[in-house]
């Protein structure tokens, strides 16, 4: 059965970062990956694009191509974006065989125990966490005890269960983030070679970024 991986965040704005890490990770699992724009984070300042400008962008980022799509369910249920409400909502769509894979940077990786529930998280997904070059963050002792079991070498281990592993994906160091590019919009500069050439195709798209809010 085909696994169906995705990825959480704001994207205020989506920058190349995001999808360069997104079509690895396609390609490393085989999988459809969708990019799913959270409502209101709980871990993190509001963005500064309202939730239908963040869409607007990410249509315009993923035309054109079918293996990364767009997924609107945490825009659409409105108040505070919890993972574990999703993966439940997620898990109900595609039933219980059906493999997912929530995929995760290094650095969210080691908050998880941070989270809502973060331990419900394993019995609906299997994590996929997107690594780079270099030293990785050290994990708190009790994440670290959860974690040390679940780990698995390669895809084929993924798609033999439909959650509950932790896979290590390399994706390439793409040092780009939404913070540097909502700065160069506010000071009136172009973030080209940054964010997806559609976005800066039509001036309306990143115009939210471009006068401070």
């Amino acid at each position: 059965m085909s696994m169906l991986a995705f990825l959480g965040g704001t994207f205020d704005p989506v920058h190349l970062g995001h999808l360069r890490v997104a079509w690895e990770a396609a390609e490393a699992l085989d999988a459809e990956v969708r990019l799913l724009p959270a409502h209101v984070p709980p871990h993190r300042p509001p963005p500064q694009a309202g939730a239908a400008e963040r869409v607007a962008l990410l249509r315009a980022a993923l035309a054109g191509q079918s293996r990364l799509t767009l997924d609107t369910r945490e825009i659409e249920r409105g108040g505070p974006s919890y993972m574990i409400d999703t993966l439940v909502d997620l898990r109900r769509e595609v039933g219980p065989a059906r493999p997912l894979v929530l995929l995760l940077g290094a650095d969210a990786f080691a908050g998880l125990a941070a989270w809502h529930r973060w331990r419900e998280l394993f019995a609906q997904a299997h994590l996929g966490v997107l690594t780079r070059p270099g030293a990785a963050p050290a994990l708190p002792a009790e994440l670290a005890a959860e974690v040390a079991p679940r780990r698995v070498g390669d895809a084929a281990a993924l798609r033999a269960a439909p959650a509950g592993h932790v896979l290590a994906i390399a994706v390439t160091a793409l040092d780009i983030s939404a913070s540097r590019v909502r700065a160069l919009l506010a000071a009136g500069r172009e973030p080209r070679y940054l964010v997806p050439e559609a976005l800066l195709a039509d001036p309306a798209l990143l115009a939210p970024y471009r006068t401070p809010r």
